[in-house]
């Protein structure tokens, strides 16, 4: 599935972008003085080709996975704190259902590699590719086949939400000790020293980041016979649920649909997908600068502004959710404010 993602993927039409911004520049308003508003909605323009794009339905799609490293000692929650949040997914109660709930979007959690396995909730969607990811600093975190299966499901989620009539969807993720792959897949891919992509996490101390960042120097080094494309990197110190985020941003753009993504981890994700195809990144919108310190790395490196930056690292998909409702607003200020025409004023006069 994911292949024939890659091959449908298009830029997206510059005539498109020219004519949304002829629009923008015929507002009430001085020209470039809704500055990210501006870029956002004529961006969301040329996605959908639309003239008027109207506000697409909304989806927040968590992914949730386990890994080995966190044997390593590298996180100070334990593994099973993945599977208690995943329940308090499912019944409202967490951070990224409250913001989704406000931007008006659904939420959607999917087992993709967790560890234990939660037979008695009915609106988690599994799709569980194995209990875990291996420990990436003794070995290899997935084979390419679990790899590529776990990109699928990604695919497969934007497939569903398209056939829906959803037309802007959103990156989450929850799994115990996932910045440390993450880290690791953006010191590979970007490239970057370990030091400066590897932050705290959930909260480790000075000691504690110290041990951190040698995991993922160890893990390179122990996976460096694997360093090969964009694949093989993810399939050697990648995650499950990253591998899923990889692949909905893939799908996403495939179909074309307004993708937004959250945190380190699922801009780590993202950096997969652009590496495959960089015209993913056409697709693709930065919701927020979180707190953990590979994310500013990764913008300076790519090029990227966020919409925001608020300090987060909550993950889940909250970022992308607030960022929702911003990406709502631009369209609504394309769509509702008035031409200089419309209100008898010539520009610059």
């Amino acid at each position: 599935m994911w292949r024939d993602a890659l091959k449908q993927i298009r830029p997206i039409s510059t005539k498109w972008l020219d004519r949304a911004n002829d629009r923008i520049d015929n507002l009430v308003k001085p020209k470039g003085s809704l500055g990210m508003l501006e870029e956002m909605a004529a961006r969301v323009v040329a996605i959908r080709e639309e003239e008027m794009p109207e506000i697409p339905a909304k989806e927040v799609f968590v992914f949730a996975g386990d890994h080995g490293v966190v044997s390593e000692g590298i996180s100070p929650y334990p593994q099973e704190v993945t599977g208690l949040m995943v329940k308090n997914f499912l019944t409202g109660g967490a951070g990224i259902n409250v913001l989704a709930r406000s931007a008006g979007a659904k939420v959607s959690v999917i087992d993709i590699g967790m560890k234990e396995a939660l037979t008695d909730e009915k609106d988690l969607i599994v799709r569980n590719i194995r209990r875990g990811t291996r420990n990436i600093a003794r070995e290899r975190s997935m084979t390419l086949k679990e790899t590529e299966e776990a990109i699928d499901v990604g695919v497969e989620m934007a497939e569903r939400a398209f056939a829906q009539g959803t037309g802007m969807v959103a990156t989450g993720e929850m799994g115990i000790g996932n910045t440390t792959p993450s880290a690791a897949l953006c010191s590979v891919l970007l490239p970057a020293e370990v030091e400066d992509v590897t932050g705290r996490g959930t909260g480790l101390d000075d000691e504690g980041l110290r041990h951190k960042i040698s995991v993922v120097k160890k893990a390179i080094e122990i996976n460096d016979p694997f360093m090969g494309d964009p694949l093989s990197v993810l399939s050697a110190v990648g995650g499950l649920e990253i591998a899923g985020i990889c692949g909905l941003c893939l799908g996403g753009a495939a179909l074309r649909m307004v993708v937004i993504v959250d945190g380190f981890i699922s801009s780590a994700a993202a950096l997969v997908a652009m590496r495959l195809n960089p015209v993913v990144k056409d697709y693709l919108f930065f919701s927020h600068n979180s707190s953990e310190k590979g994310h500013q790395v990764f913008f300076e490196k790519e090029g990227i502004s966020p919409v925001l930056d608020l300090g987060l690292r909550l993950g889940e998909g909250t970022g992308a959710a607030l960022a929702m409702q911003i990406i709502d607003n631009a369209i609504k200020i394309y769509r509702e404010m008035a031409t200089f025409q419309e209100v008898g004023i010539e520009p610059g006069a």
